[in-house]
């Protein structure tokens, strides 16, 4: 079982001919991997950036099986890809990349095959072009073949917030867990996009006080609590979306978000930002990775070391992928529901997951990281050994 999960079952790489307004012929090279349809569909994004490559979407394909079983959503993982600086192309070319890739994969994906979404560099527009693409080479109207689409092409409501709304979630079943009651609870948040401003007014609307916030502008605190809806306001309102000239709260540096001593610590920017150069600095007793791999492994093992309490990206930012579950649900039903219903089954994937993997780790007595990628491998391993192995 350890070499069927470890080998991706199928790896289809395109050629992707984009003709420039001046005449000249780019060829980019595209990648779309499943790595397990044991559980279901594959599930996962789709990038455009330079550095894409068939090895990193390989590992990506695989970390969405893994994210996918861990919450119990009946899908597998998969991923794909152009290696392509979509910042250097005009609109209509990145349209037209788009279309061809889609043309190059079609033959593999689908609303019972894979099920691509937005990753890096892509978005809503990318999936409508997409969808536009399948209809037009299908003859029928497909927007159950990728999730992340406008509303207005059957998208769903909350897809923006899911994952934001999904780390809140699980730092509330953490903090439930430890006997903390979140009016007792300081948090600071890292990176206040998309995930860490949504993360941040959940917590805040559960009762938490939200001491310190922070963006590539830098941090801010106040020990008494941020106005949050206020800070939404004030990004929303700025030139360049930022935290910048925030008013009536202390200037800090991100090195100092992460050593402030607070109960929660939610790293929702980068990528290694807890690395074993500063994690001696973190006090936080929980840290619930709103971003992909902050924590460093060195970092990791030192912080698990002293007991502190690490929910992993693979649960922590699923939300993402579990409303995108229920985007594709929705699709294919052709009925959409309202966000408060959207909200609520969020919450239940997102508890109930978290409750499990918490249970888990006095089980096997090990760290929430491991108790996480034991659940999600013995629910793809069970589904593939039911099934069997063809012929």
């Amino acid at each position: 079982m350890h070499k069927f999960l470890s080998t991706p079952e199928r790896t289809l790489i395109v050629s992707v001919p984009v003709m420039l307004e001046d005449g000249q012929l780019e060829v980019y090279t595209g990648y779309r991997v499943q790595h397990s349809t044991g559980r279901g569909p594959g599930k996962g994004g789709i990038r455009f950036h330079p550095g894409v490559t068939l090895e990193e979407v390989e590992g990506l394909a695989m970390l969405m099986t893994w994210k996918c079983a861990v919450t119990d959503l009946p899908l597998g993982g998969a991923k794909g890809g152009v290696a392509v600086d979509p910042h250097r192309l005009t609109r209509r070319q990145v349209e037209r990349l788009t279309k061809r890739y889609t043309a190059a994969i079609l033959p593999i994906i689908g609303p019972e095959r894979d099920i691509p979404a937005p990753d890096v560099n892509t978005d809503e527009s990318t999936m409508a072009w997409i969808v536009d693409t399948v209809t037009m080479m299908t003859g029928q109207h497909s927007p159950e073949v990728v999730t992340g689409k406008p509303i207005e092409l059957g998208g769903s409501r909350g897809r923006t917030e899911a994952t934001g709304r999904g780390v809140a979630f699980v730092t509330l079943e953490a903090l439930k867990r430890a006997g903390r009651l979140p009016e007792n609870t300081r948090v600071a948040v890292q990176g206040f996009g998309n995930v860490g401003s949504v993360t941040a007014k959940g917590l805040a609307e559960a009762g938490c006080k939200i001491v310190a916030v922070s963006d590539v502008s830098g941090g801010y605190a106040a020990p008494y609590g941020i106005d949050i809806p206020g800070a939404i306001e004030h990004v929303r309102r700025h030139p360049k979306r930022m935290l910048e000239g925030l008013p009536g709260l202390s200037k800090i540096s991100n090195a100092e978000l992460i050593a402030m001593d607070v109960d929660v610590l939610v790293p929702a920017a980068l990528e290694g930002q807890i690395t074993s150069a500063n994690v001696h600095e973190v006090r936080a007793k929980i840290i619930v990775e709103g971003a992909n791999g902050p924590i460093t492994a060195d970092a990791d093992r030192k912080l698990a070391d002293r007991g502190v309490v690490i929910m992993p990206d693979i649960l922590a930012n699923a939300g993402g992928v579990v409303v995108s579950y229920f985007e594709w649900v929705q699709s294919r039903a052709q009925f959409y529901w309202e966000l408060d219903e959207v909200e609520r089954r969020l919450e239940i994937y997102m508890r109930r997951a978290s409750d499990l993997v918490l249970a888990k780790t006095k089980v096997y007595d090990c760290t929430p990281r491991e108790a996480a990628f034991i659940v999600a491998v013995e629910r793809v391993a069970s589904a593939i050994e039911k099934r069997g192995i063809f012929p």
